[in-house]
């Protein structure tokens, strides 16, 4: 796929055996525009393989106009970034040797926020002043010890609430106000059935019946009256998961399912979690396996419903990890910059205008692929998939990615969040009008895209001035013929004719590298710090598939130590808690969206009127989101012990806030 390398493959071409083919490769690719005319690439270290030994470096190669500034190298957050995947995370796997070993009790998870884990220190920081200055929120010093102890900061959710974790309705909110409210779609058809091949995986159809969601609303209305009145949402990861199952119990210490979680939605806007449904394939001579767990009052099923959750919470994690987040912003958005670098002119309108929206994104993917998602990385050792994390990215870029959807109003359609509406405000009418979420970031996009509009509309007074570009026409057929290679010929690809074409296909690229992946970014520790609430693998098959006696009697017996036993080890859980931290913080230079004027938009008084306008637009949000937050009817967004919804609030003090939006895709 044009977007996606395999991760043992090079980063910008197939095998180059010789650094000669890779740089004049890279020229080709990149223009000249895109380098500092005095480097001598010669000298550069590129990952070349070895055709005897195929041994690798590590080092991406980043265009010098695609690094970070002085200033940033020297503040950004990406360099703490750096010094926690090479420095702590070695350190961590140093001081806890068993890799495999779970936490005994709840209270030994509550001592990584009370007192921390001793980590010695790594031979790049023998300053203890420059380790505690790089990392000031997670490494602690203790001074009469003269030890370096690993010390989180405990997570605004557990914070207000202790057992937030613990209750179905924040399950249920989460999927609409949480770490990715990209999942969660209505439920039209009726029953649910897969559409992989049943020779292969088993029997299509659902166990979740009519009878079983019917009798968990209480007899209230039929399934079919529940669909028409758009009351049942589901988390489908059955069909993407499933093809995976066989292949991920190969590996140790991890399991996987195919999974179905269905939701029902009150007059309140909340959702109530009804039923789970996991799937193992047929597969070592055992037919296919399918269960349907529920809420209940008796302590076997609710223990089995708890275990069920996090399972599910564990796909959700992946999925949101590997394309809500990385493959939807990070890694789509590069074909963008590359396009914009080599056919549109510095000089461009339109490059102008996007230059904010790539700023670091580059250099940032780099330390990604270096550390993150390459083979053997963050993401295969402590994600569910395993490694299989980025074929299954792939996969779903494959099956599912479109641009037209990456804009938010076509996404919300798209998945029955939203109807299109001619008498609503914005053309479109969310479904659950208590989705945060959707709610903000509609409001945020309907402030982009008036930005967008009055920058296009001054440059192109006309349909004939699109058309007449011929860098713009260049610059959307690379996009689409290159950087999506694999999907030129798609029917959903907008066309550029007119200005209106331009401002929608602007205010989608705009909008995936500001507000999308803010919504997925900024809360990774708020929601994830505490890993109960979103474990990111599940080690253990459920007690209830094909146990053994020995299995059985120990789930009766002690069940919440065969939870513990699920969620991840001590290594992955604190490990990913590092990361988050790190990923959902804001530089003390972040840039924000409609914050800071560019210096060439200023240039023009028509252009600077505009942005001054996008700029008050922005801080109005502020407060209509502060209103919303204190609103006692939505129940989404306010109550006893709960997070407000703050990820779509454009601005942000430096630190883990949740909230604040920036031009760029940053970190």
């Amino acid at each position: 796929m044009s977007i996606f390398r395999n991760q043992h493959d090079d980063y910008l071409s197939p095998i180059i055996t010789n650094k000669k083919r890779l740089i004049t490769s890279i020229k080709q690719y990149f223009p000249f525009s895109s380098f500092d005319h005095n480097v001598d690439l010669s000298l550069c270290t590129f990952p070349i393989a070895d055709p005897a030994s195929e041994s690798r470096t590590l080092i991406n190669y980043v265009p010098r106009d695609e690094a970070f500034s002085e200033i940033k190298q020297l503040q950004f957050s990406a360099k703490t970034l750096y010094s926690v995947l090479h420095g702590l995370v070695p350190s961590l796997e140093t001081a806890i040797i068993d890799t495999d070993l779970g936490f005994p009790y709840f209270t030994t998870i509550d001592k990584l926020f009370n007192e921390g884990v001793n980590v010695p220190m790594p031979e790049t920081f023998k300053e203890k002043a420059l380790w505690r200055t790089i990392l000031p929120r997670l490494v602690k010093g203790i001074e009469d010890t003269g030890k370096e102890v690993l010390r989180f900061e405990t997570p605004e959710t557990m914070d207000r609430d202790k057992f937030f974790w613990f209750r179905d309705e924040e399950f249920g909110r989460q999927t609409l106000a949480g770490l990715n409210p990209y999942s969660i779609r209505l439920v039209t058809e009726w029953p649910l059935r897969s559409t992989l091949d049943p020779e292969i995986y088993g029997p299509p159809e659902s166990a979740i019946t009519k009878e079983l969601i019917e009798k968990e609303i209480g007899g209230i209305m039929t399934v079919e009256e529940a669909i028409k009145q758009k009351k049942l949402f589901i988390l489908d990861y059955h069909d993407l998961l499933l093809p995976y199952v066989e292949k991920v119990r190969e590996l140790k210490g991890t399991t996987l399912y195919g999974s179905r979680t269905l939701f029902f939605s009150y007059p309140s806007g909340t959702l109530r979690p009804l039923a789970i449904e996991l799937t193992r394939p047929p597969m070592d001579g055992k037919p296919q396996w399918k269960q349907v767990f529920t809420p209940s009052w008796h302590s076997t099923e609710c223990w089995l419903w708890r275990l069920a959750k996090a399972h599910v919470l564990a796909h959700d994690s992946g999925y949101h990890q590997l394309v809500s987040h990385w493959l939807r912003t990070h890694c789509c958005t590069e074909p963008y910059i590359i396009a914009t670098n080599r056919q549109l002119s510095a000089m461009h309108p339109i490059n102008r205008l996007l230059q904010p929206h790539f700023r670091y994104t580059m250099e940032i993917n780099a330390l990604a692929r270096e550390a993150l998602v390459n083979a053997g990385g963050i993401i295969e050792s402590t994600f569910s998939p395993g490694k299989y994390s980025m074929e299954l990215s792939s996969v779903a870029y494959d099956k599912h990615w479109r641009f037209d959807h990456e804009a938010l109003p076509k996404d919300l359609i798209s998945r029955g969040m939203a109807v299109e509406d001619p008498s609503a405000p914005r053309g479109i009418k969310l479904t659950i009008e208590d989705y945060p979420f959707a709610k903000d970031g509609l409001d945020l996009w309907d402030a982009l895209k008036q930005w967008v509009t009055d920058f296009v509309n001054h440059y192109y007074p006309n349909p004939s001035s699109v058309e007449s570009d011929e860098e713009l026409r260049s610059w959307w057929t690379e996009i689409r013929t290159v950087g999506h290679a694999d999907k030129k010929d798609e029917p959903w690809w907008p066309v550029l004719k007119t200005p209106e074409d331009l401002i929608d296909i602007i205010t989608t690229i705009a909008w995936v590298a500001s507000g999308h992946h803010a919504a997925v970014n900024f809360g990774q520790y708020t929601f994830g710090g505490y890993f109960p609430n979103r474990p990111t693998v599940a080690r253990t098959k459920m007690p209830i598939e094909d146990p053994s006696d020995e299995d059985w009697k120990l789930f009766l017996e002690k069940p919440e130590d065969v939870l513990l036993q699920c969620f991840p080890s001590q290594i992955q859980a604190t490990t990913v808690m590092a990361i988050l931290d790190t990923l959902s913080s804001h530089s003390p230079d972040e840039e924000y969206l409609g914050k800071q004027m560019e210096q060439a938009w200023g240039d023009d008084p028509v252009i600077k009127a505009a942005f001054e306008r996008f700029s008050g637009r922005l801080k109005e949000l502020e407060g209509i989101i502060d209103e919303r937050n204190a609103n006692e009817n939505l129940k989404n967004r306010t109550g006893a012990g709960m997070v407000p919804y703050e990820l779509m609030k454009p601005f942000s003090e430096p630190g883990v806030t949740g909230q604040g939006v920036p031009y760029s895709i940053s970190i």
